[in-house]
């Protein structure tokens, strides 16, 4: 145990060596482009800037399924109701049919409406005491779609903030139906808030020409506004001809007829057959490509489109185009995103918070390695290089991993220094029981590490468990806190037991005491 070979040796040094190098990218600025340079990112307590609580609009998760439903209904029961309706606060739709005699063959209809892809049905389909039908979203569906709908949320919200550069946001659940977004360096989270209150679901209707917009919508259509001119209104299909869920990508450009700022698209397979199917089928009819329920350009269709390539136009900016590009990349959100509290961390604050937690580092530092200067000897000041390394090395993989660095990760890593020299306490303090019983120096080193080296195992072991549990089942800055415990941990072990064991060794190998100094 206490002999180094020249290769174990090399790789320790090795090891130290190569995390101080790793160290670097936290203090020098990347000298080229190609290099690897990775460093820790500070968090939003410490660095400053912006938190958002969103909330996910469950109701209109719920109306928008009725809806689909709605217009499934209407085309499969067509010339067999007398009134289809969607009742108020209630998550049904109901029909009144012509015969009543045609009401099995109705709910069979129905069925095919109500089924998902997979065959499971969202809807109980029943027949009311007055003679109609009814399909009711029950309850396990709404939880299953709600469910599905914020993780869906949180991935859009993701890419979206990716889109517009926001270095390490961190992006969380709360609760059932919201979601944590926290952005350092954002001092304005303005433009933010605007890209994730939009819900940015695009799809192409065709008109219904005849129509007024100044009278009812038929059924069938519905009445929406123009984005520019919100006074204007056009009489719009119901029936989605292309949903923007086949967009496969978006840019903004300038147009080569009038240099105005367009954005251009492009559909996936089955976009652009369907695309080119409407477009070859309705020339010379108006095409409406509707954004959120308001219609972005209702163009005239002067020949098919079969590339799969199409551009909108309108009074766009540089920026709203590109805003818009990065919405249509990232996804149209399952249902409305509600900004529920927000909050901005100033980053003068940021720049105290780090302050007190350097003093706070090197104070519990200071002590640390007085004490077991003052307790251990020489043997304690081993110990003190030792947690200068492990100190090196948790930067490193720190910095490996990109994390992110709040104050509880800094409260982590005080909490490091503490734990570290358990590990030495426990060696140093067998070393001088084997002392006290006259045994020889290297017989003492021999035991003291031996008889040490199961109890450190034992106790990281289970501290090591106890914050992974931490990090699967906490959140936010108790994940961060979970993971630089745990990082300490791992390279707790290796300059306890690895690091001060060599020192010990390559000193005893060159002064060979009669006596240790413990």
């Amino acid at each position: 145990m206490l002999y180094f070979g020249r290769v174990k040796t090399a790789l320790i040094v090795g090891v130290c060596i190569l995390g101080a190098l790793l160290c670097l990218p936290n203090v020098l600025p990347q000298p080229a482009s190609w290099v690897p340079w990775r460093a820790v990112h500070l968090g939003l307590d410490l660095r400053g800037g912006s938190y958002l609580l969103l909330d996910v609009d469950m109701a209109a998760l719920g109306k928008e399924r009725l809806d689909t439903v709605l217009d499934r209904s209407r085309q499969a029961l067509a010339g067999k109701y007398r009134s289809l309706t969607e009742p108020a606060d209630e998550n049904r739709v109901s029909a009144v049919l012509r015969d009543p005699a045609q009401s099995q063959a109705a709910i069979d209809s129905l069925k095919t409406v109500a089924a998902n892809p997979d065959g499971t049905q969202d809807f109980d389909i029943a027949t009311r005491p007055d003679g109609s039908l009814s399909l009711t979203l029950n309850d396990a569906a709404l939880r299953a779609r709600a469910a599905g709908a914020v993780q869906q949320s949180i991935e859009i919200v993701r890419r979206r903030i990716d889109a517009t550069g926001v270095l390490d946001p961190q992006i969380t659940r709360q609760g059932e139906s919201r979601i944590v977004v926290q952005l350092p360096g954002v001092d304005d989270p303005n433009r933010i808030k605007q890209l994730l209150g939009t819900t940015a679901k695009m799809t192409f209707h065709l008109l219904d020409e005849g129509a007024d917009p100044n009278r009812p919508a038929p059924p069938g259509d519905m009445i929406l506004p123009l984005e520019n001119d919100p006074t204007r209104k056009l009489v719009v299909r119901r029936r989605v001809e292309v949903d923007g869920s086949s967009l496969t990508d978006a840019s903004p450009a300038r147009s080569n007829l009038n240099g105005e700022w367009v954005v251009n698209f492009l559909f996936d397979s089955t976009g652009s057959r369907r695309f080119g199917e409407v477009t070859t089928a309705q020339v010379g009819h108006p095409f409406a490509i509707v954004l959120d329920d308001k219609i972005l350009t209702a163009p005239n269709i002067n020949e098919p489109i079969t590339g799969g390539r199409g551009q909108i136009s309108g009074s766009f900016t540089a920026q709203s185009a590109t805003d818009l590009a990065v919405l249509l990349r990232a996804g149209a959100l399952p249902a409305p995103l509600t900004v529920v509290e927000e909050r901005t961390v100033g980053p003068e604050l940021g720049a105290d918070s780090i302050r007190a937690g350097a003093i706070a580092l090197g104070v519990g530092f200071l002590l640390v390695v007085g004490f077991m200067g003052t307790f251990y000897g020489l043997f304690g000041w081993f110990a003190n290089i030792a947690l200068l390394i492990n100190l090196l090395l948790m930067l490193a993989i720190l910095s490996l991993l990109e994390a992110t660095l709040t104050l509880p990760g800094m409260a982590g890593i005080l909490l490091t220094l503490g734990m570290a020299v358990d590990a030495n306490i426990l060696i140093n303090e067998r070393i001088r029981e084997e002392t006290k019983l006259d045994r020889k120096p290297v017989a003492a080193l021999e035991a003291g590490f031996r008889r040490a080296y199961s109890t450190i195992i034992d106790s990281n072991a289970t501290a090591f468990l106890a914050h992974v549990m931490l990090f699967v089942f906490g959140s936010g800055p108790v994940r961060g806190f979970a993971v630089t415990i745990t990082v300490g941990i791992v390279t707790t072990l290796f300059t306890a037991t690895v690091v001060a064991r060599l020192l010990m060794v390559r000193w005893y190998s060159a002064r060979r005491p009669a006596l240790l100094p413990v």
